[in-house]
């Protein structure tokens, strides 16, 4: 019998990438903390995301309540789940800096962890490490995994710890302070985030975001929007003391994308008048904004209004070309009308794409028009023409 080749966008499609990315993940990982050859194939975020899930897992059902400091931790039921920071940063001089730093887990299969072996696990842990430097218009970024095995990585709540090798965010106490330290060759950070004055946001119906109508399709998210942080960046041989705001998301889910689901344009914007904005725009596969697109707008005393796709009007209004021509549009236009908001976010660097096993777009970005700010801007899903 002959074998047909998976049609674009299918769940059969969505099950062979997702299980061609966990063989390869596997078997880089059978010795130790690794990073990807040259040339690895990458997929885009979207591919994984939309993936049909193995049913073994748990999937986001239901709003549940929070625990703490137990939801700090993993949630190794679930197949996905990551601890993601975002922040702009700047020296006394003015010297600007863009960061990202995301540690993330992937399970390769349902089941109770494994206990006959130091060594076997069904967790592995990828971390990606970003550092846009402004004023050189130059981006750096590296990726590293391991298996979540012989103290490699992990993650637990009490103390707070996610660490991947020598990245790690930990706290001695509760959540903050944080400290944030990763390296890798020419870069590196150390950082250390404070909880500021504003309080825990949970994201969608009481930290359900339900990304469609298909049951499962949601995680749980919850979100600090604006945490104080100060510290030190290195890049080559200069070491830069920098201070300023950074971005925690919080999210774990066995699925999320449906199959008419393209990727997401994701906006976590800081205001100067002390508000903060997070929407994330659903795009369907023929380019529209999916029913499904939500967003907050959390005010300067920390409470929150819900953005539905019918009060968020967003525009892209310039593209910057990567190679593979995929077109990334790195400048738009958000409108919320009813707050008052007309905003024009533009990317401080063009090129700030992560381009690792896994493919997207990830970078700091300025923010004029009836407001200004900073911010940062995540953009998935894209493919360039064939």
């Amino acid at each position: 019998m002959a074998l047909r080749e998976p049609q674009p966008g299918t769940a059969t499609e969505g099950r062979l990438i997702v299980r061609k990315l966990l063989l390869l993940l596997a078997l880089l990982l059978l010795a130790c903390d690794a990073e990807l050859p040259p040339n690895t194939p990458a997929v885009r975020v979207d591919q994984v995301m939309g993936a049909e899930p193995d049913p073994g897992f748990t999937r986001a059902l239901e709003a549940r309540p929070f625990r703490f400091p137990q939801d700090y931790g993993a949630h190794p039921e679930y197949a996905t789940e990551w601890w993601y920071l975002t922040g702009n940063l700047q020296t006394q001089k003015g010297h600007r800096f863009g960061y990202q730093f995301t540690l993330f887990r992937v399970a390769l299969r349902p089941g109770e962890p494994l206990q006959d072996s130091a060594w076997r696990t069904r967790q592995i842990y990828m971390g990606h490490l970003a550092i846009s430097d402004v004023a050189a218009a130059r981006h750096y970024s590296a990726e590293r995994l391991s298996r979540a095995a012989a103290g490699l990585a992990g993650a637990r709540a009490t103390p707070f710890e996610v660490w991947l090798g020598p990245w790690s965010m930990r706290a001695d106490s509760g959540l903050f302070p944080m400290k944030v330290s990763a390296e890798n060759g020419d870069i590196g950070l150390s950082l250390q985030l404070l909880a500021g004055n504003k309080p825990i946001v949970l994201q969608g119906d009481r930290g359900l975001s339900r990304k469609s109508a298909t049951p499962g399709n949601a995680s749980y998210y919850y979100s600090f929007t604006r945490l104080p942080t100060r510290g030190e960046l290195h890049i080559g041989d200069r070491v830069y003391s920098v201070q300023g705001d950074s971005w925690l998301d919080r999210e774990w889910s066995s699925s999320a994308l449906d199959s008419d689901q393209a990727g997401w344009d994701w906006f976590a914007l800081q205001l100067e008048d002390g508000r903060d904005l997070m929407y994330y725009q659903l795009r369907t596969r023929q380019g529209g904004m999916h029913a499904f697109s939500r967003g907050t707008l959390v005010e300067k005393d920390g409470s929150v209004r819900t953005l539905l796709p019918e009060q968020v009007k967003l525009t892209p209004l310039r593209h910057w070309q990567a190679e593979g021509n995929t077109r990334y549009p790195v400048s738009w236009r958000l409108q919320v009308p009813e707050q008052g908001l007309d905003l024009e976010v533009q990317a401080l660097l063009d090129d700030q794409l992560m381009d690792h096993s896994v493919q997207y777009w990830e970078g700091a970005v300025e923010v004029s028009g009836s407001h200004r700010g900073r911010g940062y801007l995540e953009l998935s899903g894209y493919a360039g023409s064939p």
